[in-house]
């Protein structure tokens, strides 16, 4: 089955014309090579109420399946994303997140680092990726074929045949 996606890059410099997003158009790129069908794409400022407002549109209005957002995971005062997200998750989904790190830690001990989160709304599953082109691909080419999975679980109407 093929799935929506969408892709938001949280940026204060991309956000102001600053900066050239390079990872939010990988990000499509690699959901379209994988069968996704990106119908949303959006840049935020590292704002929790601007972030929040687009995840929620997403899952409630647009009803989309995968929602990807860039940047905003690290350790700057301004990196906010995650507590954004868990704000309008009803279910944490913490084992994307744990198999994200654990793969950014073979590449580079700073993957420890990351504090992506990731959970449902709904029918719709948001994960947060880093901010750079090159880790939000590893990120998330490192889960991409149990996310789908996980997708069909999120969209079958009674349990998906976990035993494949």
């Amino acid at each position: 089955m093929s799935y929506t996606a969408a892709v938001i890059t949280v940026s204060d410099k991309g956000y102001r014309g600053e900066r050239e997003d390079t990872s939010g158009p990988n990000l499509v790129r690699i959901l379209e090579e994988k069968g996704f069908q990106v119908t949303y794409t959006a840049m935020v400022p590292d704002e929790s109420e601007m972030i929040q407002a687009e995840l929620i549109k997403c899952a409630d209005e647009r009803n989309i399946a995968l929602v990807l957002t860039t940047g905003g995971t690290g350790f700057s005062p301004r990196d906010i994303t995650p507590e954004a997200t868990l704000k309008v998750v009803e279910r944490l989904t913490p084992g994307i997140p744990e198999a994200m790190r654990a793969e950014s830690m073979k590449i580079t001990p700073k993957g420890c680092l990351s504090r992506s989160a990731a959970g449902i709304r709904g029918r719709t599953l948001i994960i947060n990726l880093p901010g750079s082109k090159k880790a939000s691909a590893e990120n998330i080419l490192a889960v991409i074929d149990p996310v789908a999975h996980g997708l069909d679980m999120l969209y079958s109407e009674g349990s998906a045949d976990c035993g494949k």
